[in-house]
């Protein structure tokens, strides 16, 4: 046997009906303060200091990088495939 009971009502209604807290001004007031923090972050961001964070070496890594696979690629310009 199988029974099938189809209940429409909004999230609001479902909420009261099961007795959930209200959470809807907490979470805007939760969104609000997240949003607050990210602008302030954003406003003191300084481009050359976000790049020293990311890269702690500085552009000289990239340039060590760089000239290690130009020096791979050179050292193996002349050998063929099938030469070690």
């Amino acid at each position: 046997m199988k029974i099938t009971i189809d209940i429409e009502c909004s999230p609001e209604e479902a909420r009261q009906f099961f007795g959930f807290p209200e959470v809807q001004k907490l979470q805007q007031a939760a969104m609000a303060a997240v949003q607050e923090r990210m602008t302030e972050q954003v406003k003191s961001m300084d481009p050359e200091a976000l790049m020293k964070a990311w890269l702690p070496t500085g552009m000289q890594g990239w340039e060590d990088v760089r000239k290690a696979f130009m020096q791979g690629f050179a050292s193996g310009a002349g050998k063929g495939p099938d030469q070690p």
